[in-house]
């Protein structure tokens, strides 16, 4: 009987990165910071330690890409609702508040994320720098929101006064988002989103609470 030759595929180096960084975001939404130990990342992509120091020469490195690969994925979500069509700056920013508030930005293993991330942030100086990139980045696109809303409106909308409004709706977003990832049935349907467009319209004055999209 003839033998069947197997090919055995190989990944490419930047497959095998992937899978690691992918194995290591697995663990820490699992079971956090001690959960994601060399030899379970290796375990998970039938790796060697050896072979994940190949790729990584440390774990706070390994850690801060699977960090740099997470922010990067996440706030492209939230812009991807700007792609539409609005009939107003207002209706844009409504888009934009919910889209922050609702799945898939508001699910239970991205919580589990940040709170690893958070501690560890502290530690690693990479991980802090991804941070402050990520942050400002959502902010400033939610400051061109509200200034564009507030324009159209004939309201004031200079730029000490934007970032303070930018800051604070930023914070109630912050506020509502890790409850609302954490206990996904723990609220009704639409009422954190409904929450969040009440509390930035009182900020800015500016009625987003059921504003037509």
């Amino acid at each position: 009987m003839p033998q069947i030759c197997r090919k055995h595929y190989r990944q490419t180096p930047h497959e095998r990165r992937q899978a690691l960084t992918d194995a290591t975001l697995n663990l820490l939404a699992k079971g956090g910071p001690e959960a994601a130990t060399l030899r379970l990342i290796a375990q998970k992509t039938a790796a060697t330690q050896g072979l994940v120091r190949h790729y990584f020469s440390t774990k706070d490195d390994l850690v801060a890409t699977a960090y740099e690969q997470h922010m990067a994925r996440m706030p492209a979500v939230t812009p991807a609702v700007l792609e539409q069509s609005f009939h107003s700056h207002l209706a844009r920013l409504t888009a934009f508040v919910t889209a922050a508030l609702t799945p898939p930005v508001n699910e239970p293993r991205g919580v589990g994320l940040w709170a690893s991330f958070l501690y560890m942030i502290q530690s690693i100086p990479r991980m802090q720098a991804v941070h402050a990139k990520t942050y400002r980045t959502f902010r400033d696109r939610l400051e061109g929101l509200i200034v564009a809303a507030l324009q159209a409106r004939d309201l004031p909308h200079e730029t000490p006064l934007s970032r303070r409004f930018a800051t604070a709706c930023n914070g109630v977003i912050d506020g509502l988002w890790p409850d609302g990832s954490a206990l996904p049935d723990g609220f009704n349907k639409d009422e954190l989103p409904e929450i969040g467009l009440q509390s930035v319209g009182v900020m800015i004055d500016l009625n987003l609470y059921k504003t037509g999209i």
